[in-house]
């Protein structure tokens, strides 16, 4: 085993501790970016100026009505951008658009004394529009040729002739919508300015090094005249790795021309409406099985909706073309992808960044396809599994293939799966009205970014000289429990009480050039740099405690805050004791650790390579009963055994599986993104943009029984202390609540019908499935 996968005894790591704040969580006493700026004297506030029309060109703005009104203090509009007018990473984002591209778009920011003014002064701006043709739904940009960035393709063998020689061929399409990010801190930066000039901005941001790097482009300063912290976030989910930068960029600008500082805090509707969310894919497809149900082949057409810049586009298309194949071997394929450029807020990363998208048209089409070949479903799906040997379509070796398949049986008999389901059998044949539905699914997501330079990052560890211990690190905490880990990945190296350790915010003065938080990367990269630099501490403390003990620094062990050697049991000194005498004989006390992930290598313009470190796993069944008059179901039972490699800290994985599960449910069956499509005057407008018209998942959702295990003594190797990623991956498992949803609704008709069940598979959706499947039944 590695360095960095081997666990020292009685390990700080794999311990069931809370969440570092959950009591500052619970209390009400956790800061967020706006409470700072609530606390912050003469702070103003910015209210956005947006767009009324999906598409429209900005040909003049006038601003006096607003600056007339109490306690407004400036219009910001393009004109007063000291640098580049431009937030993005594309360079097609302008910060202050002279085209809005969406409704609800924001032209100009009004800076207020408060939210009150500054929501007044905006509602008086006066913008002179030309109203354009705009395209609102993915089959509108499909056929007006509206695409942008690169076209994909994976492909392996030769998809048409495999299927020209299939026993069983299928075609079909699968849409999906999007899904709001639904956050509880909504967008919210704070910006002031030193008198020497300095920036420094407070963010809710998963990407603060790459805030600092837009700020710098939009102020037309360098990297080290601005700073930006992420103290924490209220969730974030993918939707503060890209789309902050802008309401960060608009405090910078505030702060610099009013010498004040300036809050952005974004309430729910113009959150919902202003930001992007998960992307909505259009997908055409044909398949081709053998008579006993082996895939032969795959083609298909995946089209994600954009929205109306590139921003993450590329990249989460990239990442749902490489996982089409989920934990099945697909001989010939041929998956092209492209995204469509759409009058929408640009839709974004999301947890999953398009790994969710392509796992569900696999699901999908043996979801759809086993009654048509005589199975049931979850035979279809384990006779198709990876088996060690075999690479996925892009070429990368499935390492570990039988964790999927024993997760799968184990899952399987901890969930009395065949028992139930003959109960579920007996209990359909008994009510005509009422139908219960259970299903199997696995999961195999790769872990790492798709793009290879972002596979690194950095920390900084101090040890004081009383032994106490403060580290930082370039990743962010929203909510995920990164924190946590990485006290415990510190306690651990340093061989002292997860007391002794304690972490400083996140910011781009302490460790530079850092990576999203996101890919599920979080605890890899930053836990190998907060080790790597422990260990070169505890490398200089150990010469030190020799001397102290009379052994060689290569016998002295670190453990609990006592300092022992090897063959003198009952002699130790403690962790603080040496820490001191090494201060006293000018041995430095702090180092920059650094993690770059190893054995990557991928090529994007041929999509071929070994792009991720390793596969995280996971297998979940769900029950669900549906009422056969109203398409409303309940969700009975769920039981999930999930791959954790050994986990870093149990609860808090655990509470990652269980939430990324429910999520999952919220984006498959209930959360409906809609926009208004028709050609009336609100064509565009966001319709789903409050909680009271967009439904996230609640208690009344909530399994009856929900079961969680982590796969036991499976350590990866290569990995921080044997861990693995488990931010992600989890809300994949949800897709057995969708297929136990048409396991259901099956129920309904003959047992060769083929149900085609919308997504997400709302109550409306599931009742229209069942009359299809009740007619198919009387003819």
């Amino acid at each position: 085993m590695s360095q960095l996968s081997q666990r020292p005894t009685a390990p700080v790591v794999g311990l069931p501790v809370p969440h570092e704040s959950a009591r500052l969580h619970a209390t009400g006493q956790a800061l967020y970016t706006d409470d700072i700026a609530a606390l912050t004297p003469s702070a103003l506030t910015a209210w956005p100026v947006q767009c009324p029309h999906a598409h429209a060109l900005v040909r003049s703005i006038d601003a006096t009505a607003a600056l007339a009104i109490p306690g407004v203090v400036r219009v910001l509009t393009a004109a007063d951008v000291p640098g580049v007018n431009d937030c993005g990473i594309n360079h097609d984002e302008p910060l202050f658009p002279s085209e809005a591209m969406f409704h609800g778009h924001a032209v100009a920011w009004v800076l207020g004394e408060d939210q009150n003014a500054a929501r007044a002064g905006a509602a008086a701006v006066v913008v002179d529009y030309e109203e354009l043709p705009s395209l609102i739904t993915v089959a509108e940009a499909i056929e007006a040729g509206s695409f942008q960035g690169m076209h994909r393709t994976v492909s392996r063998g030769d998809a048409d002739a495999a299927l020209a020689t299939a026993e069983r061929v299928f075609s079909g399409v699968t849409e999906f919508s999007g899904q709001e990010h639904f956050y509880l801190e909504t967008q919210a930066a704070l910006a002031m300015v030193d008198e020497g000039g300095q920036v420094f901005v407070q963010s809710s941001t998963q990407h603060p090094s790459e805030t600092q790097a837009i700020l710098a482009h939009v102020l037309g300063l360098a990297s080290h005249e601005i700073t930006v912290q992420s103290l924490r976030m209220g969730g974030a989910f993918g939707g503060k790795e890209m789309q902050s930068h802008g309401f960060a960029a608009i405090a910078a600008i505030g702060t610099l021309l009013t010498g004040r500082p300036v809050r952005v805090r974004l309430n729910r509707t113009l959150d919902m409406t202003m930001t992007g969310k998960r992307h909505g894919f259009h997908t055409s497809w044909d398949v081709g099985f053998s008579k006993d149900g082996m895939l032969q082949s795959l083609k298909a057409v995946l089209t994600s909706d954009g929205g109306w810049c590139l921003d993450l586009s590329e990249a989460v298309l990239a990442r749902a073309l490489c996982h089409v194949d989920n934990n099945y071997l697909i001989p010939h394929v041929r998956l092209e992808g492209q995204v469509a450029k759409s009058n929408k807020t640009s839709q974004t990363a999301f947890r999953g960044f398009g790994g969710p998208q392509g796992m569900l048209l696999i699901e999908d089409i043996l979801g759809r396809c086993a009654p048509l070949l005589g199975l049931v479903p979850e035979d279809l799906r384990r006779k198709n599994f990876y088996r060690d040997g075999d690479t996925t379509p892009y070429g990368m070796p499935v390492r570990h293939a039988e964790r999927v398949t024993t997760l799968w049986e184990q899952c399987r008999a901890s969930s009395n799966f065949d028992e139930r389901r003959l109960s579920i059998d007996g209990f359909n044949a008994a009510n005509p009205h009422r139908k219960r539905g259970l299903a199997i699914t696995p999961v195999k997501f790769g872990i790492s970014f798709n793009l290879v330079a972002l596979n690194q990052a950095g920390a900084l560890v101090h040890v004081y000289k009383d032994g106490s211990v403060l580290i930082s690190h370039g990743g962010t905490e929203m909510g995920q429990g990164l924190h946590t880990k990485m006290l415990q990945v510190a306690a651990t190296a340093l061989g002292v009480p997860l007391t002794a350790v304690r972490l400083a915010p996140t910011r781009t003065d302490k460790v530079p050039n850092t990576s999203a938080t996101a890919a599920s990367s979080g605890s890899d990269l930053n836990g190998g740099a907060v080790k790597n630099a422990c260990e070169q501490i505890i490398e200089r403390l150990a010469t030190v405690a020799g001397g102290m003990l009379g052994v060689s620094g290569r016998d002295v062990r670190f453990s609990h805050g006592l300092v022992t050697a090897l063959g003198m049991k009952g002699r130790s000194v403690s962790f603080a004791d040496v820490v001191m005498k090494a201060y006293l004989q000018r041995v430095q006390l702090w180092a920059a650790g650094y993690y770059r992930t190893e054995g990557l290598h991928w090529n994007p313009d041929i999509m071929q390579g070994e792009p991720f470190k390793y596969f995280a796993g996971g297998v979940s069944v769900t029950e669900v009963e549906v009422d056969g008059f109203t398409g409303a179901y309940t969700f009975r039972r769920v039981d999930i055994v999930h791959d954790a490699g050994d986990s870093l800290s149990p609860v808090v994985d655990v509470g990652q599986i269980e939430g990324g599960y429910v999520q999952g449910v919220g984006w498959l069956t209930l959360e409906d993104v809609r926009w208004d499509e028709s050609d009336g005057p609100a064509r565009g407008r966001l319709l789903t943009q409050s909680a009271s018209t967009y439904k996230i998942p609640s208690f009344s959702e909530m399994p009856q029984e929900f079961n969680v295990q982590l796969m036991d003594h499976v350590g990866e190797e290569g990995a921080v202390y044997g861990s693995k990623a488990v931010g992600e991956p989890p809300l994949m498992l949800a897709f057995s609540a969708r297929e136990a949803l048409r396991d259901a609704v099956r129920a309904f008709g003959p047992a060769d019908h083929s149900v085609l069940l919308e997504s997400p598979a709302t109550p409306e959706a599931v009742f229209w499935a069942i009359q299809a499947a009740q007619s198919a039944l009387k003819t």
